[in-house]
């Protein structure tokens, strides 16, 4: 009679990880789908080590933000709201001028509301850095040069 052996399951372990980092270009795409990705790579998702209580991800370098695109109406209808804390203090500021004003946040906010609100996503969104133009500062990293 032969007795059932349970396979072990894989933990990745702190010292065995190996992070690399990631340059991608949101010229063209559209956010939340880009969103989605950097954050599946943030989190480690796309490593099959992949392990819910280690963080496991990669950096993420973003480079042309202020040429990310949004389907449909939300040009001119999205809006993003802060609130200060003040009475009457709710303040809304359209895509449009967002994009003028900051072309980083667009695409730091939408990576953000993707991850987990946990302390581990909080580590993992220090390795998240977006810069508005063509050019980063980050070469030190030794980045590799990614399509999504």
């Amino acid at each position: 009679m032969l007795k059932y052996k349970p396979q072990k399951s894989f933990q990745l372990k702190t010292a065995d990880r190996q992070p690399k980092w990631f340059v991608l270009d949101a010229a063209g795409k559209t956010l939340g789908r880009f969103a989605s990705e950097v954050s599946k790579i943030l989190r480690g998702k796309h490593k099959p080590t992949f392990t819910t209580f280690i963080d496991s991800g990669d950096g993420v370098i973003i480079i042309n933000a202020e040429k990310i695109a949004v389907t449909g109406n939300k040009e001119a209808t999205k809006e993003y709201i802060h609130y200060t804390g003040y009475i009457r203090g709710l303040r809304k500021t359209p895509f449009k001028v967002m994009r003028e004003r900051h072309p980083t946040y667009m695409v730091e906010h939408a990576v953000k509301c993707m991850m987990p609100r946990t302390r581990i996503a909080d580590a993992q969104l220090k390795r998240l850095h977006v810069f508005a133009g063509p050019t980063h500062n980050m070469a030190a990293q030794q980045p590799i040069e990614a399509n999504i």
